[in-house]
C-alpha cells in the first residue's frame, strides 16, 4: 500500500441509470453550489444531461453500456478520480452489468468514496472531508507487480 493525498478540489464521477437520472438531477440541483467548487465528470447521457440543466463544464465518457464505464474505471486506476456517485438501479438487469460490477470493485480496490443513493450522496457531500485535501491508503501497483513477477520466477525455477 502506499498514500496518495486527495485534494481540496475533488474530481467526481457523476453517474446515474436511465430510472435514476431524473433522482441524480433532482440531487444535484440541490448540491450544485457543492458540486461547482470540483472538478466533474460522468458517463454519456448523464454528463450531457448535466451540462444542458445545469450550464456547467463537466467532462464526457462514452455511455455506460458502449465503455464509459470502462473509462470510468480506468481513471480511477490512474488515481484521477477522487469520488464517485453512481445511481444504478437495483431493480433492472442491465446489459452491461458486467462493467457496473467492475467500475464498483475498482472504487473499492482504490478506496474511493461511492454513493449509491440520495443518502449515500447526502452523507458524503456533507462529510467534512468534501472541501478539503486528505491523504488515503491505495494500493501499490509497482509492489503488485514486483510481487507477481517474483512469484512467477519462483514457480519457474
Amino acid at each position: 500500500m502506499e498514500t496518495k493525498l486527495v485534494n481540496q478540489q475533488k474530481t467526481i464521477a457523476l453517474v446515474a441509470h436511465d430510472n435514476l437520472k431524473s433522482e441524480l438531477m433532482n440531487w444535484i440541483s440541490l448540491n450544485i453550489d457543492h458540486l461547482k467548487k470540483h472538478k466533474l465528470c460522468g458517463t454519456g447521457t448523464t454528463s450531457s444531461l448535466i451540462r444542458d440543466k445545469f450550464k456547467i463544464e463537466i467532462e464526457s465518457f462514452m455511455s455506460g453500456p458502449m465503455g464509459g464505464d470502462q473509462q470510468l474505471g480506468a481513471e480511477i486506476a490512474k488515481g484521477n478520480i477522487d469520488l464517485l456517485i453512481f445511481f444504478w438501479d437495483p431493480l433492472e438487469a442491465q446489459p452491461h452489468d458486467p462493467d457496473v460490477r467492475a467500475l464498483l470493485r475498482i472504487a473499492v480496490l482504490y478506496n474511493i468514496p461511492v454513493a449509491q443513493s440520495v443518502s449515500g450522496a447526502n452523507y458524503l457531500i456533507t462529510s467534512s472531508l468534501f472541501n478539503q485535501s486528505y491523504t488515503k491508503e491505495v494500493p501499490s501497483t509497482h509492489e503488485s507487480l514486483k510481487n507477481r513477477v517474483d512469484y512467477f520466477s519462483k514457480k519457474e525455477t
